[in-house]
């Protein structure tokens, strides 16, 4: 039988490039290869987005409209909302019982996500516990393995070690120890340089319309020293477009470099060839999302029939769980 994992992305706005090269194509891999279970974390979503709220419901059907059009298919894995499963919410509760506050205080997942977010004293309980309900959602479905980069390893951590801890604690194996399944994909960076981001607005959002990408490729950071075409560039020193094509098209990357530095290879012209290669790459995606969005209700029901059946795994897990504690 196929191992299970358990992923899951927070419902916040439309998906950016970074999200699609780096998560989504690796989701397609993965369905192939595990019993998978991705998840719209919508309930994580409030911890930042208390207040927008509204918006929750419309950022998660354009987000499983991505998946879709990305490659991922509900007859090889299982898509749901978070908060249609009432037992991540029950099993999170017990969880905090046996979580000691010095736990997630210095979990390096809550500080990074209130250093991104410039939270600083605008802290919720939800977010400060975040990394437990993250652990319940992992646990609900005794997921054996979990889909990070390399970079989110620290984090998976904190699943493990409340593992250990519960079937050290009621004296009974319900959990075995999440795994990490690494995606090498390198992280994209934003067309300023930095982290892709949407609150940076440095992002390409994969649901664009051709004329908008191209437009939006056009703002991308490249070697301020190199004013005209015909002077000496510098690619490898934190040209973003050079970083694309070195992304997207490998096989000429030797080339390009040779004519940047020679000057043979301007700035604009780059830009406007390295639209082209995302949109390319983004053909089959638009096609297949387009198909989905013609019919409003598809996305609900894949929703709907993947609730049902992550609520019978997770239903299982509880009455697994309430055994072993005793209530």
């Amino acid at each position: 039988m196929k191992r299970r994992i358990l992923s899951g992305m927070r419902p916040t706005g439309k998906l950016h490039l970074g999200h699609y090269l780096g998560v989504l194509q690796n989701y397609v891999r993965l369905q192939e290869e595990y019993d998978s279970y991705f998840m719209v974390a919508d309930l994580h979503a409030l911890t930042t987005k208390w207040c927008e709220s509204g918006s929750i419901r419309e950022s998660r059907r354009d987000m499983v409209l991505d998946w879709l059009g990305a490659g991922l298919d509900p007859a090889k894995c299982t898509m749901f909302c978070q908060s249609d499963v009432p037992q991540h919410a029950y099993l999170f509760a017990l969880l905090t019982m046996i979580t000691p506050v010095s736990w997630v205080e210095r979990n390096p997942t809550v500080k990074e996500m209130i250093r991104d977010l410039d939270l600083k004293g605008n802290v919720n309980l939800g977010l400060l516990s975040y990394p437990v309900l993250m652990a319940a959602d992992i646990m609900a479905y005794r997921a054996e393995a979990v889909p990070v980069g390399r970079d989110q390893v620290p984090h998976l951590e904190f699943t493990r070690e409340l593992v250990r801890s519960f079937n050290h604690i009621y004296g009974v194996d319900v959990f075995p120890e999440p795994q990490a399944v690494l995606n090498e994909f390198q992280m994209l960076v934003g067309l300023d340089g930095r982290k892709m981001s949407k609150s940076l607005d440095n992002h390409i959002i994969v649901s664009d319309l051709p004329e908008v990408i191209r437009k939006r490729m056009m703002t991308a950071y490249t070697d301020p020293l190199k004013v005209r075409r015909d002077d000496p560039g510098h690619p490898e020193d934190g040209c973003v477009i050079y970083q694309y094509h070195k992304l997207l098209h490998p096989a000429d990357i030797q080339d390009i470099k040779t004519q940047c530095e020679q000057g043979s290879l301007g700035c604009v012209a780059h830009k406007k060839a390295v639209a082209e290669m995302v949109i390319e790459r983004l053909a089959g995606f638009s096609s297949r999302r387009a198909g989905f969005a013609e019919d409003p209700s598809t996305v609900d029901r894949i929703l709907a029939e993947g609730s049902l059946k992550a609520s019978a795994v997770a239903g299982e897990t509880v009455r697994l769980v309430r055994e072993a504690v005793g209530i």
